[in-house]
């Protein structure tokens, strides 16, 4: 019963692009200006153990800023993917 769903939900699913630099690009992108509006967007950037460099974020920070960019990038490209313009 199980298997039988599967199989029929299985030609639904959108393709997955496979990595190429447009989608490191596309990710990076999307990281570094999560992290350049990060001190703005956290409540408290500095709470926690201070991140070495000039950036004014604590590790906590810099980590947290780090994957919600990552996972913007990975919604733009999955959209773009959807599209058909990646």
């Amino acid at each position: 019963m199980i298997s039988s769903i599967l199989f029929a939900v299985q030609p639904t699913v959108p393709p997955t692009p496979s990595w190429t630099p447009t989608v490191g690009i596309i990710i990076s992108l999307c990281s570094l200006v999560a992290v350049l509006l990060a001190p703005k967007i956290i409540s408290y950037p500095q709470v926690g153990p201070k991140f070495p460099g000039p950036l004014p974020l604590s590790a906590p920070a810099f980590v947290g800023a780090m994957c919600f960019g990552h996972a913007i990038g990975i919604g733009i490209v999955l959209g773009l993917t959807n599209i058909g313009r990646l």
